[in-house]
């Protein structure tokens, strides 16, 4: 709880200081489900407010999750379930970006809190084509790992209007599988996901956003179907919708 005030207290400071020239733009997510690298964590309604502060190549955020149904009992609804803290640092040689920082989880309606370091690079293609890689280890409670590729395309269909597509697939360690669903037996590739958004500029500070999601495990022996009567968590939900509300200050 101490880290997250002061994650949060040093966010709004850069965030109202103009001497840092900071940008900071605060997000609201409305999604039919929250799944995390394939988990299902809530297959109902939830909001995800999130806080991102940045300067210099310097970056805060404080993400949490919100739950407006419960979810077969493991969890109960109008509470927050978690809540992050990141921090990062990103820069760019020629046409890569770089990025590299730590996450805190916590998790205010119980259960033990946990840390990773991660690793991205980012790299353009050709027009709007892109494609990452990001790489995160656990350095608490799991000590192990997850990485992932992704590719994406974005263009504008209008003025401020754009859309995004994307894929990712991703890679767990066999302590990384095991500690989030007791029904893994290996290490390997874990999920894959595709998306598509919307997002329109109201203003200069304001827009709003639409999105659709899938997703689904690469191989059940690493990330197995959730049988949530027994609490283990795994793959349950494949679809998730989203409406996006965004506002840059």
């Amino acid at each position: 709880m101490k880290r997250m005030i002061l994650v949060m207290v040093t966010a709004i400071v850069l965030a109202s200081g103009s001497a840092w020239a900071a940008e900071a733009t605060a997000t609201l997510d409305f999604n039919s489900a929250y799944v995390w690298r394939g988990i299902t964590f809530n297959d109902g309604l939830v909001a995800q407010p999130s806080l991102d502060v940045s300067a210099g190549g310097f970056g805060i955020n404080v993400w949490g999750n919100f739950d407006l149904d419960d979810y077969s009992d493991t969890l109960e609804k109008n509470e927050f379930s978690e809540v992050d803290l990141t921090l990062s640092y990103t820069f760019n040689v020629q046409n890569l970006e770089i990025g590299f920082g730590i996450i805190e989880y916590l998790f205010p309606a119980g259960g033990d809190g946990t840390r990773e370091l991660f690793a991205s690079i980012g790299v353009p293609i050709i027009g709007g084509l892109s494609a990452g890689w990001s790489f995160y280890y656990d350095v608490d409670e799991v000590e192990s790992y997850y990485t992932e590729v992704s590719l994406a395309y974005a263009m504008a269909l209008a003025a401020g209007l754009d859309l995004e597509v994307g894929g990712k697939a991703g890679y767990a360690g066999k302590d990384f599988a095991q500690a989030y669903s007791g029904a893994a037996t290996d290490g390997g590739f874990y999920d894959y996901g595709l998306y598509m958004g919307l997002s329109y500029a109201v203003s200069d500070a304001l827009s709003l956003g639409a999105s659709v999601h899938y997703t689904n495990t690469l191989d059940k022996d690493v990330l197995p179907d959730a049988d949530i009567a027994n609490g283990i968590y795994g793959h349950d939900t494949e679809w998730i919708a989203g409406l996006t509300i965004s506002y840059s200050f």
